[in-house]
């Protein structure tokens, strides 16, 4: 349906009755709250320090952020589809062009700079990668478990993988990785070789820790991979390759870019050097911990309020409200992202137009992942890896694009709402 279609039909009473019908509220409060949170835990950790300017420059992306939020509602899918592709293209454009004039920030080339404000081009890659993958994998004749089309897609995601890996920034590649498994997941792809692409990581990590890790890892993945029952060959060669994963797992940790090792290291033993690389998780830890159930009071958190906690307002925000309101206010957090996700997940199985559940799936996923990873660097569950918390870490062109995606699951609701009428 054309944009001004749509508004023509506004002039009728009982569509002016029932408009409220094409917004999902529950998505826009849930945004609006964890927003919200955001804004305080921004305003607390910059709180009497001379660096309150971040939360106002938050403040206005705020502002502008719904805005862009409201348009994307009403934009007609064709729209959407056919400049998918320009879309992508412009993000390559950029991630190529950082490289050579990009601002460097802790060692990464990730940022152009114009002025006061800085702009980081691998935001943008993670939803127009979703939109041309969303738009490919909607095509007729389109078959993942075709080698073609899946190569496609996967060359879709490789280009800008590869580029932010050159920056190098691992957190940003690893949400791209991580949103590719998603999507091939929900479309049917094979299971067996997803669990044992997703295993991976998992193997290494734990063989880093100990040898005793890794094998009881390797015989719970040999065990529940049978449970597949993709054949003897397939299974053995799998099985016999996460081995050799695991038991050279320190071999390949020295292909990894420096910062990369130090925070994989850093997550193993951070009392290793707990007044350098391992002070923020130690410090994230103890704020965490030192808020109790109820916590310590807004702008009373002494770990926030004594700076003890490097990029607090940004990488480890959520310390604030667990600090300053305790578990109670971290849990509201948590469920918060899972209610959002909920949300987005319904969305994806109810529709019936391929394009805006694979979207509305992929969007939800790329909150998932982000929510979980950041989430769990600041209690020592994951490496750090520089990922922010969505809405509430401080950063404009995240936000922006956080934003950008929520005004894209509510266009796959209002155009539901469309089809099945009202």
């Amino acid at each position: 349906m054309k944009l001004n279609s749509f508004f023509r039909k506004s002039q009728n009473k009982d569509f002016k009755r029932n408009i409220t019908e094409f917004i999902d509220f529950r998505i826009f409060i849930i945004t609006g709250l964890l927003i919200g949170i955001g804004l305080l835990s921004i305003y607390s950790a910059t709180y009497d320090s001379g660096t309150s300017v971040f939360f106002y420059k938050q403040l206005t992306f705020v502002a502008i952020g719904f805005v862009v939020l409201v348009l994307i509602i009403f934009i007609p899918e064709k729209w959407i589809k056919n400049y998918s592709l320009a879309f992508y293209i412009f993000s390559i454009a950029l991630l190529i062009g950082v490289l050579f004039i990009g601002k460097t920030v802790s060692g990464t080339r990730g940022w152009f700079q114009f002025g006061g404000m800085s702009f980081q081009p691998s935001e943008l890659a993670k939803i127009t990668s979703l939109l041309l993958v969303s738009q490919l994998l909607s095509q007729k004749g389109t078959d993942i478990h075709n080698l073609r089309d899946v190569l496609k897609v996967i060359t879709i995601f490789a280009i800008p993988i590869i580029l932010i890996i050159l920056q190098p920034d691992m957190g940003s590649a690893s949400v791209l990785i991580f949103l590719l498994l998603a999507l091939l997941f929900w479309v049917g792809f094979d299971l067996s070789l997803l669990y044992f692409i997703v295993f991976i990581p998992f193997i290494i990590i734990l063989s880093l820790i100990g040898f005793e890790y890794f094998i009881i890892a390797w015989i719970f993945f040999t065990i529940t991979f049978l449970f597949f029952k993709k054949g003897i060959m397939r299974s053995l060669t799998l099985i016999t390759f996460v081995f050799v994963i695991g038991y050279f797992s320190h071999n390949i940790l020295t292909f990894l870019p420096r910062n990369t090792q130090d925070r994989i290291e850093t997550f193993i033993n951070p009392k290793k050097d707990p007044l350098n690389k391992g002070y923020n998780v130690m410090q994230s830890i103890l704020a965490v911990g030192s808020g109790g159930l109820y916590g310590k009071g807004y702008l009373k958190g002494s770990q926030t309020q004594l700076r003890y906690i490097p990029e607090q307002r940004t990488d480890f925000i959520f310390c604030v409200p667990t600090e300053e309101f305790g578990f109670i206010g971290g849990s509201i957090v948590i469920l918060l992202f899972a209610f959002f996700f909920w949300q987005t997940l319904k969305i994806a199985s109810g529709t019936e137009d391929i394009f805006y559940s694979i979207l509305a799936f992929g969007i939800g996923s790329v909150f998932l992942y982000h929510s979980i990873i950041n989430i769990g660097m600041v209690v020592r569950l994951v490496p750090v890896m520089g990922i922010p918390l969505p809405f509430m870490s401080y950063g404009g062109t995240a936000l922006l694009i956080n934003m950008m995606m929520v005004g894209l699951i509510m266009n796959a609701y209002r155009s539901r709402k469309e089809k099945v009428g009202f």
